[in-house]
């Protein structure tokens, strides 16, 4: 028989879903999730914490050089690219998710941003691809304690990418109590 238990926080646009310790998909194993977006016909995010070593300008063509890392937002529709940021200000369209933090907007606007230096690399983190669930997906799985969910933090959002790498164990030891004890747990090894 599953354990069910309700997690503590809602989801709602600028939660963080944390992966737990043994959750197998290789997609979400150890991940840390923004949600975006969540509403009774599904949920959108994007993974915090699996950069792919490529650099923005290197991916898009015509885009400005710009030093910012690419990270995989999840398996869906890996031939888009995404972006959250903390420029809200100069991006008409986005949508706000959290204190501080947007996701999309005008891309002209966010060229134009980066060409006139009105947008730094810790201020953006692009995105291959997002994580999609439909209605009533994600629910399931947090009903099943697949996910953890913490609240939003914008330094896990806009942090370098070797920070990123250990943002899993890093949001969970942030969390304390037992939340501090399965950071610690090492990835199992099966034969």
């Amino acid at each position: 028989m599953t354990n069910k238990k309700e997690n503590k926080i809602n989801l709602t646009s600028g939660t963080l879903l944390i992966a737990e310790p043994f959750l197998e998909d290789p997609h979400f194993r150890r991940s840390v999730v923004l949600v975006c977006e969540h509403h009774n016909k599904g949920t959108i995010g994007f993974i915090l914490n699996k950069p792919v070593g490529m650099n923005v300008s290197n991916l898009l063509s015509g885009f400005p050089d710009f030093d910012s890392e690419i990270f995989y937002g999840g398996p869906v529709q890996t031939d888009t690219i995404h972006y959250v940021h903390s420029k809200g200000d100069l991006i008409e369209d986005s949508v706000e998710i959290g204190p501080g933090l947007y996701w999309g907007g005008k891309f002209d606007q966010l060229k134009f941003c980066v060409e006139n230096g009105l947008i730094t690399p810790f201020e953006i983190r692009f995105f291959v691809g997002y994580s999609g669930w439909g209605e009533g997906q994600l629910n399931e799985e947090m009903t099943y304690m697949s996910w953890m969910t913490s609240a939003v933090d914008k330094n896990y959002v806009l942090g370098n990418s070797t920070e990123a790498k250990l943002l899993w164990k890093t949001v969970l030891e942030h969390e304390g109590d037992v939340y501090s004890v399965i950071a610690q747990m090492p990835l199992p090894q099966w034969n």
